[in-house]
């Protein structure tokens, strides 16, 4: 078996805060040998971010899974604070009394993309007490046929399998948009067991994608700093590692913080 080191400067990151960034981020290319590779790791890590911006907005807008009083819901107060709309999915809140809600999506086509399938998060041990707002809460993502098709040509990833999401810094979007009580939040989004991603050809990779992001308001500009905390072998920092389509191990390294901002600046 090949082994490929994927050598990546800058990551693909949305993370914990809702916030697109795209039109701020600068990549630098892969350091390594099967451009296919290389092209499938951004496009796997760009669709994760983008389910766990949405994943992290759900459970803001959720009173009792925030730690918030129901008095206090604003639902959809996120959504309006960051200038977005809910698009192509619905939430089953049936069971937020036991800390879990579920996102499906319908197919709708939005900037040429169709999404299908499912992702359930459930906050883990909801039922002592956690909250997302606290610091360590953890919640449980879980991906069940979550299907990704560029409608412009047809091709696909289809992602299965398990992530924690932890808030390391305590508070939210909720603290830091709406009541403003915060002034910085930190966390971080880990493998459970990898990833398995299904492409359009039929074949199948692995990732583990552990990172942490750390938002801040200098000067009232949304900042990330985005880093690799994965481990493999003796390297360290990584943001992804795993088996590609082709069977090859890679690593994909971060080794220096990432800071950017909304406005480009």
């Amino acid at each position: 078996m090949k082994t490929n080191k994927l050598i990546l400067a800058t990551a693909a990151i949305l993370m914990v805060g809702s916030m697109a960034f795209t039109s701020c981020k600068k990549k630098q290319a892969f350091k390594e040998e099967n451009g296919q590779s290389s092209e499938d790791n951004r496009n796997v890590q760009t669709e994760n971010d983008a389910a766990v911006n949405e994943i992290n907005t759900e459970v803001g807008n959720v009173a009792n899974m925030h730690g918030r009083g129901e008095s206090a819901n604003g639902i959809n107060a996120i959504h309006n604070a960051l200038g977005i709309t809910a698009t192509g999915y619905t939430v089953n809140l049936a069971d937020t009394a036991n800390g879990s809600i579920t996102i499906t999506y319908n197919g709708t086509v939005v900037n040429n993309r169709k999404r299908e399938g499912s992702i359930k998060l459930t906050i883990l041990d909801f039922t002592n007490g956690k909250r997302w707002k606290q610091a360590g809460c953890i919640v449980q993502v879980e991906y069940m046929d979550y299907k990704i098709t560029r409608a412009s040509d047809g091709k696909f990833i289809k992602l299965n399998g398990k992530q924690n999401l932890t808030n390391i810094s305590g508070g939210t979007w909720w603290e830091l948009l709406i009541i403003k009580t915060q002034t910085s939040l930190a966390s971080s989004v880990t493998s459970v067991g990898g990833l398995n991603v299904t492409f359009d050809d039929g074949k199948t990779a692995v990732y583990n994608i552990n990172r942490k992001f750390t938002y801040t308001l200098p000067g009232g500009i949304l900042t990330c700093t985005g880093e690799g905390i994965g481990s493999s072998e003796s390297l360290n920092s990584l943001e992804n590692y795993g088996t590609t389509r082709d069977g090859d191990v890679f690593t994909s390294q971060v080794s220096t913080p990432i800071v950017w901002n909304w406005t480009c600046g």
